[in-house]
């Protein structure tokens, strides 16, 4: 799943209450605080974020724009924002954006997960990508992430290398999850040699199957060896998107015929988190059958409010195309 596709990515399991927000003190933006104090943490909401006005990225957003999507964000109370990659201005841009708003603005407090972008070698060209070698633009990249990292130590919490860079339906650029591994070690050497933050975060960003949680192909000693170096398992979700895909649980079940369309609905959406949590599951049973105990994140989830393809009244109906209320029929 990629940012372009209108949907909300939330990447903590956590709601958007009033109360939450109310119970932050002004000061606590003086604290300083640890990736592991900000995850899961119900003061911290998260979001991923691109501030594209447009549909290219020929056109980067401004800084002016970029503080206007900030302070709209922060006025809905998010806190930590996910990027994807950093080899675009963007990224740059989005960091002094929030470093100059607060240090004008005394109540502003917003942190960033750096996402790194990995590719295999020959990804998005004319020629057949090669999975087992990497793009030569990896090292780059990783490098763009460490240099934004020491520049702006107070804003960046995590790294995540890769993007659902291992997941197997990515054909136009996965990588194996030893190139994973290479660039997550290469992160922890730096933190072991006070080159980087030692209380920085070192993850992926993938697909629960890639984690571990999906067939018996993804169960590699190289994945093994990343759950093992990484700080915490950032995994996708969506079950949006499985009720094209994997559809079992979506629909109206054959015993819910007589029940209302708003019932039908609920039913529906529910077992479409029992789908979720089923997957989160999955993951953290690979991951305790190693040995391991660190933390899991939801990196990416997300539901789209309108689709005119698979999702829409042509295909699962999971998505309304004509913005009304969405229908299962």
């Amino acid at each position: 799943m990629t940012a372009g596709q209108s949907i909300v990515l939330l990447f903590t399991l956590v709601t958007l209450f009033g109360s939450c927000m109310n119970s932050r003190k002004e000061e606590s933006k003086q604290m300083h605080l640890k990736a592991e104090e900000i995850l899961g943490n119900l003061n911290y909401p998260a979001i991923s974020y691109g501030g594209y006005r447009t549909k290219t990225r020929e056109n980067q957003p401004t800084l002016d724009q970029l503080k206007e999507d900030l302070r709209i964000l922060h006025a809905m109370g998010i806190r930590l924002l996910r990027t994807y990659n950093v080899h675009l201005p963007h990224t740059a841009n989005l960091l002094e954006a929030i470093k100059q708003l607060s240090q004008n603005e005394p109540s502003f407090e917003m942190y960033l997960m750096l996402g790194a972008w990995i590719d295999c070698k020959n990804a998005w060209t004319d020629q057949e990508p090669d999975h087992n070698r990497e793009s030569k633009r990896n090292e780059i990249e990783i490098a763009k992430a460490v240099e934004l990292a020491l520049k702006y130590s107070e804003i960046v919490k995590i790294i995540a290398v890769g993007n659902e860079a291992m997941v197997k339906w990515a054909a136009a650029y996965y990588v194996q999850p030893s190139v994973i591994l290479k660039w997550v070690n290469h992160l922890q050497g730096l933190k072991a040699k006070g080159k980087l933050p030692q209380d920085l975060w070192i993850t992926s960003s993938d697909d629960f199957s890639s984690w571990g949680g999906g067939s018996d192909e993804y169960h590699v000693e190289d994945l093994n060896q990343l759950i093992r170096s990484v700080d915490f398992i950032s995994m996708h979700t969506y079950p949006m998107h499985n009720t094209h895909y994997n559809p079992e649980f979506w629909g109206v079940l054959p015993e819910e015929g007589s029940l209302s369309k708003k019932e039908q609905v609920e039913n529906a959406m529910l077992r479409s988190r029992e789908f979720a949590q089923a997957q989160y599951d999955s993951v953290k049973s690979y991951m305790t059958s190693l040995g391991v105990n660190i933390p899991i994140h939801i990196g990416e989830t997300g539901w789209a409010s309108r689709d005119n393809h698979l999702y829409g009244r042509e295909g699962s109906k999971a998505a309304d195309n004509t913005r009304r209320a969405f229908i299962i029929s």
